[in-house]
């Protein structure tokens, strides 16, 4: 259960992201104690994240330091792994971070949820992606990247990651949305669906009448999800947790509060 307020943040990039974007989520993080009761990272904190023995990314260390920070204060953090940063493990489970590879499904901010990263799910425009994610999280292949030193791997890494981390989705994020559609559609049982990957913020009531949410990326802007049993709303962050909302939805209203 991720307990209300909850907030949502994905595809930071943190790495490839500016250092004045950096700063915002530092500030957004230091704002949650005393305000949030969990936070959720829908992935891709990270340009490229992976975990050897003895060495971490210095694009981490900041962030890492602040999520320490939210452990000590009692907010849980969940992570769900996306396409940059599927290779967590151990250093950020020791910095109080639940890290999670697939789907989420529980009750998030009083809401029956399910939340996914989002890459990989539309059925043929991803189909080429799927293989090669297949390889890329394949044990072998984990341990054999593992192997290299670590400058030579970020170099490599960082470099093959371009095309992606300027995604800019050619049907603005209605492939996703469709795959949302669809999927809550087939599930009345969930009230909240949540993706991420498309850098494209959402925040809609679906025909089914439950409802599709994407936070978007802090790469074109610092948007985040607000959930509580009453509402969800997706908001900028100018220093304040509280808004301005640039959308919301109450969970039983058929329309939107302005």
């Amino acid at each position: 259960m991720l307990a209300p307020p909850c907030y949502v943040i994905s595809d930071v990039h943190l790495g490839h992201a500016s250092s004045e974007t950096e700063r915002l989520l530092l500030s957004f993080l230091r704002a949650l104690p005393g305000r949030a009761s969990s936070l959720l990272i829908n992935g891709d904190l990270f340009e490229f994240w992976f975990e050897w023995k003895s060495v971490v990314h210095r694009s981490g260390v900041r962030v890492l330091a602040a999520l320490m920070d939210l452990r000590d204060a009692d907010v849980p953090v969940t992570m769900l792994a996306g396409n940059h940063d599927c290779w967590g493990g151990d250093v950020l489970r020791d910095a109080g971070v639940d890290f999670q590879t697939g789907p989420w499904t529980g009750t998030l901010g009083g809401w029956r949820a399910r939340v996914e990263h989002g890459d990989g799910l539309r059925a043929k425009e991803d189909r080429g992606y799927r293989a090669l994610r297949r390889v890329l999280r394949n044990g072998l292949a984990i341990r054999a990247f593992g192997m290299l030193h670590p400058d030579l791997a970020s170099r490599l890494a960082m470099g093959s990651s371009h095309a992606s981390r300027t995604y800019q989705p050619k049907d603005f994020g209605r492939g996703l949305r469709a795959v949302a559609e669809a999927s809550l559609a087939a599930d009345p049982t969930l009230e909240l669906l949540v993706y991420g990957h498309s850098h494209v913020s959402a925040l809609e009531r679906m025909p089914s009448g439950n409802v599709y949410a994407n936070a978007g990326s802090w790469l074109d802007a610092p948007t985040f999800l607000a959930v509580t049993p009453e509402r969800i709303a997706l908001r900028t962050w100018l220093g304040s947790t509280e808004g301005p909302d640039l959308h919301a939805l109450d969970r039983r209203a058929e329309e939107a509060t302005p």
